[in-house]
């Protein structure tokens, strides 16, 4: 696994203080601004992990994005970019359908290191060699303004399912 994640910085604008347990047990306290950042237009974000969700590569506009310098991710878990609003379930459909060896596509809500968040329309494929899975590779792409509506929507009622 990677090294644990540092609890987010506190920005300098008015924030929700919000703590996060992840399905490996770690837990850290996040920020969030409630500060949407437009995807970058012509962009794609890209970042491959190991098989525990670990970063081992990051291109420049997911540093760019992000608000994270390169040495702050790598050997990290990719779920540092995990936003409150994301549901587990999207998280665990995304996991299961990549351990299945297959292509898995939705749109994700990503938090910034500042505490801004971003929003992606993500696939997600198995790296394989010589037969095995060694890892994931994320390529990320702006979504329809519609699609984000809706996914905020469906993401809301998930978090009331989780919670209820």
């Amino acid at each position: 696994m990677g090294s644990p994640l540092p609890d987010a910085m506190k920005p300098e604008m008015p924030a929700e203080q919000v703590s996060m347990t992840y399905h490996d047990g770690t837990s850290r306290t996040v920020y969030d601004t409630g500060i949407e950042r437009p995807y970058p237009d012509g962009k794609l974000i890209v970042s491959r992990t190991d098989l525990n969700g670990v970063l081992t590569h990051v291109n420049d506009a997911f540093v760019e994005i992000s608000g994270y310098d390169v040495d702050e991710l790598i050997g990290k878990q990719h779920y540092i970019l995990r936003h409150p609003d994301m549901p587990k379930a999207a998280y665990k459909d995304l996991w299961a359908t990549a351990a299945a060896g297959q292509k898995w596509h939705g749109y994700v809500k990503n938090l910034c290191k500042d505490g801004s968040h971003y929003w992606v329309y993500a696939t997600v494929v198995p790296n394989v060699r010589r037969g095995e899975t060694v890892g994931y590779t994320s390529v990320r792409r702006k979504p329809s303004r519609s699609k984000i509506d809706a996914a905020i929507a469906q993401y809301a009622q998930m978090k009331k399912d989780e919670e209820a």
